[in-house]
C-alpha cells in the first residue's frame, strides 16, 4: 500500500490549493510506476470534508469528499489547503481533528491561508511559516509565537510544512514527492505536468 494522502475540503477552498497537490501527487503515482519505482499506486490520495456532504470550492466547483474527518483511514500526509478560511477556525471539531492528526500524521502541510488552521490548532507555534502574501500581516498579527516569511514558495520544518499562495501549493508538492520519492521522481512528475517547478532560492529554515 503506498502512503495515503489525505487533502482536507471545505467551503469557499481555493480550487487550485486541493487540486494542485492532488494533480501532483497522483501524477506522481503513475509516473513512479513508468520509472519503475514501484508496482502500484506511491501515493493514495483522498479528499476529506468535515462530512460527506458536497462542499463548494470558492468559485462555486463542487466537491465531494471520499472520507469525512469522523471516517477516514489512517494518513501518512495531510494536506490543508486555503480559501476563505474563516469559517473553518470558528470549527471546533474541525481544529481539534487538525491537533489530532498533527500527533498521528507524520506530515502536515497547508497552501496559502491554510497555514491559518494550523496555526489554529497550534501547530504553528513557535515555528517559521508562510502564506499568500496578502495575508502574511493577519497570519503574523493573529499569532505572533509563529515567524511568518514572505519571498519563499514554501517553508519546511520537518514535520509541518507550509506554503505561499495557490500555485505555489503545486511547487511545494513537488517538494513533498521530492520528500517522500526522490528528487529524480520530484523532476520527473514536474516535466509530465510541463510546470516550470519554481525552488526556493535556499533551504527554508
Amino acid at each position: 500500500m503506498g502512503k495515503q494522502i489525505g487533502i482536507y475540503v471545505f467551503d469557499e477552498v481555493e480550487a487550485l490549493d486541493f487540486a494542485g497537490p492532488y494533480e501532483v501527487l497522483t501524477t506522481a503515482s503513475r509516473v513512479a510506476k513508468r520509472m519503475g519505482l514501484a508496482t502500484s499506486a506511491l501515493f493514495e490520495v483522498v479528499v476529506i470534508g468535515q462530512t460527506m456532504q458536497t462542499v463548494k470550492a470558492r468559485a462555486g466547483m463542487g466537491i465531494m469528499p471520499d472520507q469525512s474527518i469522523t471516517d477516514h483511514l489512517p494518513l501518512d500526509v495531510l494536506i490543508v489547503p486555503g480559501g476563505v478560511v474563516t469559517r473553518e477556525l470558528a470549527k471546533t471539531d474541525v481544529i481539534a481533528w487538525v491537533q489530532r492528526m498533527a500527533q498521528q500524521v507524520p506530515l502536515v502541510a497547508s497552501v496559502c491561508t491554510g497555514a491559518f488552521v494550523l496555526a489554529e490548532a497550534g501547530l504553528l507555534n513557535g515555528l517559521t511559516a508562510t502564506t499568500h502574501w496578502e495575508d502574511i500581516p493577519d497570519l503574523q498579527a493573529q499569532y505572533p509565537t509563529v515567524t511568518v516569511r514572505q519571498g519563499v514558495r514554501w517553508v519546511d520544518q520537518g514535520h509541518i510544512v507550509t506554503s505561499a499562495g495557490i500555485s505555489a501549493g503545486i511547487d511545494m508538492s513537488l517538494h513533498l514527492v521530492e520528500r517522500l520519492g526522490g528528487r529524480a521522481l520530484a523532476a520527473a512528475t514536474a516535466r509530465q505536468m510541463e510546470f516550470d517547478w519554481t525552488e526556493n532560492p535556499a533551504v527554508s529554515t
